[in-house]
């Protein structure tokens, strides 16, 4: 059955899957660039401490932390495309609640809902599609899946560009709750993972799903064998404990430490970035576009990973993208005009979302069906408290008087070491089959 499904030739269905769930990415992607812009008018409005700014950041970030662990692990006993309709329901509804709160307190707990269902949608979305992409082409897929990520920076940037200044701030969060609506046309487009159905001794369904799958790409059909109706994978009961077992363990430690410190910095960077832009000395308006121009270097920074991915391989695209996130954010924090600023904040989206994508890409890889969801959740989670602390480090920092320098060396710092580790503890799976992987 998996290698009739690994033997399947790319097409339509697969670019569909992605599509489908790409457009979930996107919404994601813009609900957590909204509050970034949102931020500093917050600040203005209701007179919110650097402290207080920072914990508004880092309360979507314990959300996502739970989300992840959570839904990673329900999907591997319910399924993954119902946990990936129901994470986005979620999300969705709560940020569109955020656009009527009342104050401070009140956007801090529907903040916290919004980063549950985020952070649950990621991991399984990105199992999902992994579970489905053959792969010798899988790595350059799962780095255009994240790529959707950039495309729902840039949706955030133009809303905080062309509306808020004329509605204000509440009908940013409006526009973010959209999504719910996007959970019925993946209900309908998207099939159960086939792996999963095999785990959970559903062969007829896998059958119907991949016979149907062969029909549609033109693959003359052949009767299913005793054979064909077995997962080709040893059944592993899904365990906290199983992911620090000799068998996982290297990976774990690899996987937690990279998770960790690329959220750290993503989050620490990203979230205040149009704040720190503004400390640089330019009008909110103007930040607004500098950061645009900055997330615009996402795409081909995503575009160069998912051609590498697949040739130089997982390890060493992950490893020189971190590095070079690295020298980038380095100059960017110690940037001294207006064009070393959008030169070294264009390099670092480039490198900085490009590993994002391979990262996305390794994960999965690296756990079997029947704890791929757990590993891929507690890997996300674990990252998530890097996400908790860098936003609130950021505002206490600020208030006191650090300069932009000094934070922009600790986000240097912490790129360095996590491509150490990777290069160091990393083994490659680029081309091979997730069976091969387990």
């Amino acid at each position: 059955m998996l290698d009739r499904l690994n033997m399947l030739p790319v097409s339509s269905f697969h670019y569909k899957l992605l599509v489908v769930a790409g457009i979930g990415w996107v919404f994601d992607s813009m609900d957590t660039g909204l509050i970034a812009f949102v931020l500093p008018l917050l600040i203005k409005e209701w007179g919110l401490t650097g402290a207080q700014a920072g914990m508004l950041g880092s309360i979507g970030l314990i959300g996502m932390a739970l989300g992840a662990v959570i839904a990673g692990t329900i999907a591997d006993r319910i399924g993954r495309k119902k946990v990936f309709s129901l994470t986005i329901l979620l999300y969705s509804i709560s940020t569109g609640i955020c656009a009527v709160v009342p104050n401070y307190e009140s956007l801090l707990v529907f903040r916290f809902l919004v980063g549950l269902g985020l952070g649950g949608e990621l991991p399984v979305a990105a199992t999902l599609v992994t579970e489905y992409v053959p792969g010798r082409v899988r790595g350059r897929f799962m780095v255009m899946l994240e790529s959707f990520w950039a495309i729902g920076w840039l949706l955030a940037a133009l809303i905080a560009y062309c509306i808020i200044p004329v509605t204000g701030w509440r009908a940013a969060f409006i526009i973010g709750a959209v999504p719910a609506l996007y959970t019925v046309i993946i209900r309908s487009h998207l099939p159960e993972s086939v792996r999963y159905l095999l785990k959970e001794g559903r062969a007829q369904e896998a059958c119907r799903i991949v016979a149907d799958l062969e029909e549609k790409s033109g693959v003359p059909f052949k009767p299913f064998t005793a054979t064909d109706l077995t997962a080709h994978e040893r059944n592993i009961s899904p365990s906290f404990i199983t992911l620090w077992s000799d068998r996982f363990i290297k990976r774990t430690v690899m996987l937690w430490a990279v998770w960790f410190g690329i959220v750290f910095s993503y989050y620490g960077i990203f979230m205040w970035l149009p704040s720190l832009v503004f400390k640089q000395g330019f009008a909110v308006v103007k930040t607004f576009e500098y950061v645009l121009i900055m997330t615009l270097s996402q795409l081909p920074g995503y575009y160069s990973a998912a051609w590498l991915v697949d040739r130089l391989g997982r390890r060493y695209t992950l490893s020189l993208f971190l590095l070079c996130s690295g020298i980038s954010s380095y100059f960017f924090g110690h940037a001294g005009s207006v064009t070393a600023l959008l030169f070294w904040g264009g390099s670092m989206s480039f490198f900085n979302l490009g590993a994002w994508g391979v990262v996305y890409t390794y994960t999965p890889e690296l756990y079997p069906t029947s704890i791929r969801g757990l590993g891929c959740g507690w890997a996300a989670g674990f990252g998530r408290i890097g996400g908790m602390a860098a936003p609130f480090l950021v505002g206490a920092l600020l208030s006191a008087s650090w300069d932009i320098s000094g934070i922009f060396y600790i986000f240097a710092s912490v790129f360095v070491i996590i491509s150490i580790i990777v290069i160091s503890l990393g083994t490659e799976s680029k081309k091979k089959e997730l069976e091969s992987l387990s």
